[in-house]
């Protein structure tokens, strides 16, 4: 081979060599835009599915009891109750309390501690007793915490909202019924809880006195627990958590399931 083919194949080898590495380069860069788009991708797909998380749940209501701390422990025949599953008072209307007007009704509340057994007055405060039955029917109250507990002054555990912070309703309201004109709720007693207003601040939560007690203001009484007031004392003497005299109680309880029959005669 003569200098010259030499020199014309070295340069050859050379061209080759520098196509290679041209290609390489060229390779890499390609790569690292395809990484680049990936990452972008993922990126957007990410947020995405976050933000259709956030759209898909309604907001947390972060509201909490005014006063104690989170359950701390069990009683002797309670099991520690499910997680709440919030309220699901979308479509939920006021129903005619001519659907009570006039009857008596046994309620079965079970709970995480056992039953509770109340008769229901349709009679004395129909509106009460009818919104009862309806929310009853409709599931409204399945895994509800009992939220609050007075160990001073008053004597009540009151329970009902789904949402277990005390400000869950069922979407509707209505006025007071039944109220004791000397302000006196003997134990046993089963009667509404509602906010300010006495024409519509009556909802789906109640209360039950394990102690006798004087409210003033005004709160229908809708009923009486004729069967499970041991379990109502139990959660009582557990006391408040965090060691105050209103708030959540230190022993959980929570509505499971509610069962209504009509008394015949």
């Amino acid at each position: 081979m003569t200098k010259a083919q030499e020199r014309a194949a070295a340069r050859r080898r050379y061209e080759r060599q520098q196509a290679a590495l041209a290609q390489r380069r060229l390779d890499a860069a390609r790569n690292k835009k395809v990484v680049v788009v990936v990452v972008a991708v993922l990126a957007v797909v990410a947020l995405f599915v976050g933000l259709s998380g956030v759209i898909g749940k309604k907001p947390a209501n972060k509201a909490t009891p005014a006063a104690g701390t989170s359950p701390t422990t069990t009683v002797a025949g309670c099991a520690q109750p499910p997680s709440p599953l919030g309220t699901n008072a979308e479509g939920l209307k006021l129903p005619n309390k001519a659907t009570a007007a006039g009857k008596t009704f046994t309620a079965v509340i079970g709970t995480n501690c056992g039953n509770l057994t109340v008769q229901l007055d349709g009679t004395k405060a129909p509106q009460a007793v009818a919104s009862f039955l309806y929310l009853a029917d409709q599931n409204y109250w399945v895994r509800s915490p009992c939220h609050r507990l007075t160990t001073e002054g008053i004597f009540v555990l009151q329970c009902g909202d789904p949402t277990g912070t005390g400000t869950g309703d069922p979407g509707y309201g209505f006025g007071v019924e039944n109220a004791p004109k000397d302000s006196r709720y003997p134990r046993g007693t089963l009667a509404m809880a509602r906010t300010a207003d006495k024409v519509t601040g009556n909802g789906g939560q109640f209360f039950i006195l394990y102690k006798d007690s004087t409210i003033q203001g005004g709160y229908t009484i809708f009923g009486k627990v004729t069967g499970g007031m041991d379990i109502v004392d139990k959660i009582a003497k557990a006391g408040v958590a965090g060691g105050g005299t209103d708030g959540t109680p230190a022993a959980p309880i929570s509505m499971l399931t509610v069962s209504v029959t009509e008394k015949k005669g």
